[in-house]
């Protein structure tokens, strides 16, 4: 249970910072303000923010019940963690997070908000390549490089099913 609550908190954080008050900041700095009225790129808006939400949340109870542990990397996942939505794709958390903003963006009309996402997918990018991928290595060693090899870092698709998962240690 202790677990939960250190993944939520540090969940409800970057929630906090990344996907509320920085996009709040960009909206603010380009002068956008909320729509007049409710049309269909507000409601199309907060379905695919809904989506993305969605996913995050996944992950985030993914590496709750699955790797013991937490998305935060100073408090990482004790087993790796390759079902669920990390069985389509190897970093599904940063994607939901950047459609859920992408939504905002829809909402609020505006392109400031996908300049943002870009950038923060650009940084994740930056993020999994520099630190996150060679952290796994050393810690998962082959189990990480049959994933790696397995599934896409950024575009879905379903892993091979001639290749079954490593053992979750």
């Amino acid at each position: 249970m202790f677990v939960f609550i250190r993944a939520i908190t540090y969940a409800l954080v970057f929630v906090s910072v990344v996907l509320v008050f920085l996009p709040a900041r960009v909206l603010f700095w380009s002068g956008v303000t909320q729509p007049a009225a409710m049309g269909w790129p507000q409601i199309a808006g907060i379905a695919v923010c809904a989506l993305g939400a969605a996913v995050a949340l996944w992950c985030v109870l993914c590496f709750v019940w699955i790797g013991k542990g937490t998305p935060a990397p100073f408090d990482p996942s004790r087993r790796l963690v390759v079902c669920g939505p990390y069985d389509y794709v190897r970093n599904p958390m940063y994607i939901g997070a950047a459609v859920a903003v992408a939504g905002a963006a829809l909402y609020f009309e505006s392109v400031a908000l996908l300049v943002f996402v870009a950038a923060f997918l650009g940084m994740a990018h930056l993020f999994v390549t520099l630190y996150e991928e060679p952290t796994l290595r050393r810690m998962f060693g082959a189990d990480y490089e049959s994933y790696y090899r397995r599934v896409h870092r950024w575009l879905p698709g379903r892993a091979a099913a001639a290749h079954p998962h490593p053992v979750n240690r």
